[in-house]
């Protein structure tokens, strides 16, 4: 579980291309349970078709307070060992820093009239697909998120988790993230600082995922300031 994460490992590879596959977060039977919440109604706030907002096709769920288990025991988890990274990139981008437990992010979310939970389930089946984007609800946003993957990849086909990179003066760079069921990538949300020959540079970031040609493809995503 999140305790035993290589985090040195996890932060290299977040410094150095703004993304980190980890995991197995959830077991096979955790994820099962969690796919069974989505047709729970009264397990969510509200319901998005992508298609209406023009995101791209399919749809999504944002969970209602409380989030079901094991949620809040690894959202804290992943977070606490993410905001060093957060912090040292807030420091380079010259930004404000973050605290060091998720209970005082809330916190801060709620004073700057943040309140309602952004953890989401997503799903997909043929002919779906999410376009590039970034996950910002308001202006007070943690730099780095993750995605979890409830689905079996034998269960669907195509549906493969894109990101795309860009840097200043150039094109953008495409990565495409293959993940086993239960495991995650944690990845940039906006920004995140490259180090360059006349100091720190921002580079952007988007994410999305490609059309799902067969099956139903289920997703949780975890981002950890909350929505205005």
């Amino acid at each position: 579980m999140t305790d035993t994460l290589d985090w040195p490992r996890i932060t290299d590879d977040l410094n150095a291309r703004g993304w980190a596959v980890v995991g197995p977060l959830l077991t096979p039977a955790t994820c099962e349970t969690l796919k069974a919440l989505y047709d729970q109604s009264e397990r969510f706030r509200s319901r998005i078709l992508m298609q209406r907002h023009g995101f791209g096709q399919g749809e999504y769920q944002y969970f209602a307070n409380p989030l079901p288990d094991p949620l809040p025991r690894l959202r804290a988890r992943l977070y606490a060992g993410l905001a060093p990274i957060a912090g040292d990139w807030a420091a380079r981008l010259e930004r404000p820093g973050f605290p060091d437990n998720l209970d005082e992010l809330t916190a801060q979310c709620r004073a700057a009239g943040q309140t309602r939970p952004t953890s989401l389930m997503l799903r997909y089946g043929p002919g779906d697909y999410n376009r590039l984007h970034q996950d910002l609800y308001g202006d007070l946003v943690f730099p780095l998120q993750a995605a979890i993957l409830l689905s079996d990849p034998n269960e669907f086909e195509g549906g493969e988790f894109v990101l795309a990179e860009q840097k200043p003066r150039s094109q953008s760079q495409a990565h495409v993230v293959s993940l086993k069921q239960g495991e995650a990538v944690i990845f940039t949300v906006r920004e995140r600082p490259v180090a360059g020959a006349r100091g720190d540079y921002r580079v952007q970031m988007r994410h999305g995922v490609s059309t799902v040609r067969a099956g139903k493809r289920i997703t949780l995503g975890l981002i950890f300031h909350d929505a205005a």
